[in-house]
């Protein structure tokens, strides 16, 4: 079946036919293996239940899995060849085992979009790669071996925030293996480069890399292009996915993230209403897994608000489009207005150059009005002068696009929390807001942040 999408050799009569009959499997199975779905699915006939028929399913959440754990499982440990499990920064965390099905299943997807992009950067070359990504019960490494491996290329895992690597020898090996793509955070990205200036290097000039891939954080086309300008490269938002729900979407060579909709059914649900529309437009993504792996989840509440639309991208790679916005809980309220994360990173980002990072800072003036002060990391020294002369149009561009007073200042270090993203959350990563006490996930990356320093 994934051969055949991939292809573009199915109609979409054939997709719903062989969706119905994976759906059908993946029910009788969670009734059959998951104690958690067996009380939820009671008096579903699988063998029957069609399509049309899902919004008769209730949800799955976040905190389904963090209450039941083991119980979510539809098939013994014993079946699968990897076990995983959520980071549990901010709460427990959850077991995310994997079996041989749902494992190639999702990679297919991932290899296609890596074809994709290499295929434009690296004519007739396998490009080396960096995967510079954890790998203690985590998937990345495992995945992206195992895709590096598809395609023939090599492979060097170099988690910089390892204690066997640190940024220092990472970027030596970055260096002396010339290697052509780096996988790693956005935030990694930004401090890579920082740490390059420290220990001697020209992000720009001393190093083969053509392309970034990125992904665990929000990274929208103003980063991504801070990451473009910092290492002379093509940065692209490369997938989006998390332990329990395996790769959703992934990138290809036009820079659009495509859904990998063999392995989905996806929903989206209005996050104030909760109500339910049509396959496009803006909401929570809400997705139905079609392999009959170890944890398969039927109705599985994201939390992160996207834009699906149809296909119109001409790059080869299948699927629906998607943009992720950002977490649910991101939201921020500024004034009278509400943002989304990606919206807020957006206006910050658009008009800046030469940037290595950046926090915002939430405070209200002596009225009751809310105010921003954003701090922008710097390049270089002599960055900081001119940064500090354009300090004020800056200011005003993204006053006009938030409505509230804003200030700019740029800084050449910014706190370590703002490397914490991919492990807790954006907002804790990104915003500091001093007009409420600190929740569990700001505590969660201050801790987490405490030895985070590209110095030792």
């Amino acid at each position: 079946m994934n051969a055949s999408y991939l292809a573009g050799a199915l109609s979409d009569h054939d997709y719903r036919v062989w969706a119905t009959d994976q759906l059908r499997r993946v029910l009788a199975l969670a009734q059959n293996g998951s104690p958690f779905y067996a009380a939820r699915l009671a008096g579903i006939d699988p063998a029957t239940f069609e399509l049309s028929e899902l919004e008769q399913l209730p949800f799955t959440t976040k905190d389904d899995l963090r209450e039941q754990m083991l119980d979510m499982l539809s098939r013994d440990l014993d079946d699968a060849c990897f076990f995983y499990e959520t980071t549990g920064t901010t709460g427990p965390a959850t077991p995310c085992p994997r079996d041989a099905r749902e494992v190639l299943a999702s990679n297919a997807h991932l290899t296609e979009s890596w074809r994709n992009i290499f295929g434009r950067h690296f004519p007739g070359r396998r490009p080396r790669i960096g995967a510079m990504v954890p790998t203690e019960v985590h998937s990345s490494g495992d995945t992206l071996g195992d895709v590096a491996r598809n395609l023939d290329s090599m492979i060097v895992k170099i988690w910089p925030y390892s204690p066997v690597i640190g940024y220092k020898k990472a970027l030596e090996l970055m260096h002396r293996l010339e290697l052509d793509v780096i996988f790693c955070v956005p935030s990694v990205a930004m401090t890579l480069a920082r740490a390059a200036h420290f220990y001697g290097y020209d992000p720009a000039k001393d190093f083969a890399a053509q392309v970034f891939l990125v992904t665990g954080e929000l990274c929208t086309p103003a980063l991504a292009r801070q990451i473009d300008q910092a290492w002379n490269v093509t940065t692209y938002n490369a997938l989006y996915g998390a332990q329990e729900s395996l790769i959703i979407s992934s990138a290809c060579a036009n820079g659009r993230m495509h859904l990998a909709r063999p392995n989905y059914i996806h929903e989206l649900r209005d996050p104030e209403t909760g109500a339910l529309s049509g396959p496009y437009g803006t909401g929570e993504l809400v997705v139905t897994m079609l392999i009959e792996g170890s944890k398969p989840l039927i109705r599985y509440r994201t939390g992160d608000v996207v834009e699906i639309g149809a296909n119109d991208c001409g790059c080869g790679i299948v699927g629906p489009l998607i943009r992720i916005n950002g977490r649910i809980r991101d939201q921020v309220q500024l004034g009278a207005n509400r943002f989304r994360a990606w919206r807020l990173e957006e206006a910050v980002l658009r008009h800046v150059e030469a940037c290595l990072g950046y926090q915002v800072e939430i405070e209200r003036d002596e009225h009751g009005r809310d105010r921003l002060r954003v701090r922008l990391d710097a390049v270089d020294q002599p960055s900081v002068a001119a940064g500090r002369a354009d300090s004020e149009r800056l200011a005003r561009l993204i006053g006009a696009e938030l409505g509230v007073p804003v200030g700019v200042e740029w800084v050449t270090e910014l706190d370590p929390v703002t490397t914490t993203g991919a492990f807790v959350s954006w907002k804790a990563a990104k915003l500091k807001d001093l007009r409420a006490e600190p929740d569990r996930e700001d505590q969660a990356a201050a801790l987490l942040a405490v030895n985070r320093d590209y110095r030792t």
